[in-house]
């Protein structure tokens, strides 16, 4: 097993094998998130026509495994560099994003299907 699979093993086992943030069981292709961000570093390749990730990035020191959770991939491509206060205020906004942009989500609403709440956003570990 190579270190970067063994450090793997030990983010996926701090939460039994769920997302840190939403609580799924996590699946083939989850992500270990850096719950403080570190920002990678990129760059556009032309030849490629793609955005390429040129190994480094802003806070290093930050490349912890304390500071590494695991992540089903919604989460972590939605939380992406922000703060976890700024990944919890932007999933409060949600459900107005919905009520303004999403016609299936309103007609879903007006048949009951759906039910609004106020209620708080607290990430899986939170309540571990």
């Amino acid at each position: 097993m190579t270190k970067k699979e063994r450090i793997r093993e030990i983010v996926f086992k701090k939460y039994n094998g769920h997302c840190a943030y939403c609580g799924c069981e996590l699946k083939a292709g989850w992500h270990v998130d850096e719950l403080m961000p570190i920002r990678r570093n990129h760059y556009y390749d032309k030849h490629e026509h793609k955005w390429v990730y040129d190994g480094t990035c802003e806070h290093p020191e930050r490349l912890t495994i304390d500071n590494q959770f695991p992540a089903c991939p919604s989460c972590n491509i939605n939380k992406h560099s922000m703060s976890l206060e700024g990944f919890r205020k932007l999933i409060q906004g949600f459900v107005n994003s919905l009520n303004r942009d999403s016609t299936q989500y309103k007609i879903a609403k007006r048949y009951g299907l759906i039910t609004e709440t106020e209620n708080p956003v607290v990430f899986y570990f939170e309540k571990q």
